[in-house]
């Protein structure tokens, strides 16, 4: 019971630790004059990935890399299967920008070559970790994605209706001084760090009492509640009629959660892949693969029938892993 109070009560930190770091960090940003769509393109995609981030951090360091690992792939799990599924069931999303277009390979790439260095035992015969220097690896692919979706995209700015969707909604003028932004700032990053510290506490106490593994909590209730800045942020754009805010928003916060999170974790300390972490990971690879011809053929458009079979196929594998393999 205790466990589930401070997992539930971490998981609410985060969110709000996001929220305010986000606001915080945009609002200096604009005072330092930083160009509203670097912003658009950075400091909002790490705050919506800083939950994911500051969990995986305290896990490793604490131990608990079954946690560290579920809650990555399992938010990149959520991302598309739950959150990308219900924006396009509450309104079809277009498919109009060149930068997701071009995003949504990579993200592939990156899901393929997260499965490979996870998987060490079919390769080497080995024991499946998340090694020092896969996660470097990892890193060396997020400085590739973070050079070219910044320095490529500010070169399509005029063109491209995503980046002018992104630069749009953070030049919105919001009141506020830089000192009241800077507390801001720092007041998302203290929460984010207790919220992180109570989330992994609540959810090693919450599988232990429950006699299931970290991996499974870290995949199910860690992961969907460190994936809520992005849900509601994709329920928002899709809200405003924004659809390539909430696509763009599920991409790029996967390749972060894969390249940046697990790659900063897994360099810190290696990150072993629990039971079941294989079926997780294909799992994870699979469903980014759908997302192409979804999103990438003639019509580029994902429908509210193909939003809905995302949601479905996510309820369904997290079933069968909760009772098959949990």
């Amino acid at each position: 019971m205790v466990s589930a109070l401070f997992l539930t009560l971490g998981v609410a930190m985060l969110f709000g630790g996001g929220e305010l770091l986000v606001r915080g960090a945009s609002g200096v940003a604009r005072a330092l004059r930083v160009s509203p769509l670097i912003i658009g393109l950075t400091i909002v995609a790490f705050g919506t990935s800083a939950p994911e981030l500051v969990v995986n951090l305290v896990a490793v360091l604490q131990g608990s890399s079954g946690v560290a690992f579920g809650n990555v792939i399992g938010s990149n799990l959520a991302n598309i299967g739950l959150i990308l599924g219900l924006a396009a069931v509450f309104r079809p999303i277009q498919v109009d920008g060149t930068v997701i277009v071009r995003e949504i390979p990579m993200m592939i790439l990156v899901s393929a070559v997260a499965v490979l260095l996870g998987l060490d035992g079919l390769l080497q015969g080995m024991p499946d970790v998340f090694s020092r220097s896969d996660c470097l690896v990892l890193l060396l692919l997020f400085g590739v994605f973070l050079y070219y979706n910044i320095f490529d995209a500010v070169r399509a700015r005029r063109s491209d209706r995503y980046l002018e969707e992104v630069e749009k909604r953070i030049a919105a003028p919001v009141g506020g001084s830089l000192l009241s932004d800077m507390v801001r700032t720092l007041a998302g990053l203290a929460l984010l760090v207790a919220g992180g510290k109570l989330t992994v506490m609540g959810a090693v106490g919450t599988a232990r009492g429950l006699g299931v593994s970290e991996g499974l909590i870290g995949l199910t209730v860690v992961a969907v509640g460190t994936s809520l800045p992005e849900l509601a942020a994709s329920c928002i754009a899709a809200w405003r009629n924004e659809p390539e805010l909430a696509l763009g928003n599920v991409v790029g916060s996967n390749i972060f959660n894969l390249c940046f999170v697990m790659g900063l974790a897994g360099a810190i300390a290696p990150v072993q892949v629990p039971g079941g972490g294989a079926l997780d990971l294909t799992a994870m690879l699979t469903i980014s693969l759908v997302l192409m011809p979804m999103a990438l053929t003639a019509s580029r458009r994902i429908t509210r029938l193909e939003g809905f079979a995302l949601v479905v196929a996510y309820a369904a594998y997290i079933a069968f892993r909760s009772l098959a393999v949990g």
